[in-house]
């Protein structure tokens, strides 16, 4: 795994350099001496993803973020960008179901499926919403049940801190091996930053030990 994006996720929670000569000097002295990692991935819908999936507020952000093509996906912009889609929704926000065995369902208005922690970064800064969650383990569920901007400000607040999530509006679970997520309509959803289209369900598995990297 070269680093070669703007955030290079994937790459940073494997605990390579991100400059991209760093990390492939690193990566060829692991093949010479056969320094390997097994890693486990997420599945969604048959869609394999190494860090995070989503659907609701973060796949419109990456839907806002896919329409300005020709533009550098800069934190700025992806800040932007998530200020917009969070005040101006591009199909409303609708209800989302999320279902995982042994618990009720719950309606929430976003949903975050990680397969590590930190999946996302501020600039340098990591966003933490699942500190359970990593390669060896199952997968990480971060949901809201409503949008306000007390909700968001709290957790946001504590994703930066990297403290422990509280609040009456959170549904979070860790080492999960399924999750499934039902929309009222077609809304944004997007696999490790890529927007995959809309969808009314998705099945995220979790796949322990899918992938060897070298490290």
């Amino acid at each position: 795994m070269v680093p070669g994006g703007s955030a290079n996720v994937f790459a940073r929670a494997l605990g390579l350099p991100r400059d991209p000569v760093e990390a492939t000097h690193r990566l060829l002295h692991a093949v010479e001496t056969g320094t390997r990692r097994r890693v486990g991935l997420g599945n969604a819908d048959g869609r394999w993803f190494t860090f995070n999936a989503g659907l609701g507020w973060d796949a419109d952000v990456v839907a806002g973020v896919d329409a300005k093509r020709g533009k550098r996906a800069s934190p700025s912009l992806y800040a932007r960008t998530a200020v917009s889609a969070y005040l101006r929704p591009p199909k409303g926000r609708p209800a989302l179901t999320v279902e995982v065995p042994g618990e009720d369902s719950a309606d929430t208005r976003t949903v975050f499926v990680s397969n590590t922690d930190p999946w996302s970064y501020l600039g340098s800064r990591p966003v933490h919403l699942n500190t359970g969650c990593s390669f060896d383990t199952g997968l990480g569920l971060f949901a809201l049940r409503t949008m306000g901007l007390g909700t968001v400000a709290r957790h946001l607040n504590q994703a930066l801190r990297r403290g422990k999530h509280r609040g009456r509006n959170l549904v979070r679970s860790d080492d999960l091996s399924f999750v499934c997520v039902t929309a009222e309509k077609p809304v944004h959803f997007q696999v490790d930053g890529d927007l995959v289209g809309r969808r009314t369900r998705v099945e995220f598995r979790s796949v322990p030990q899918a992938l060897t990297v070298a490290v």
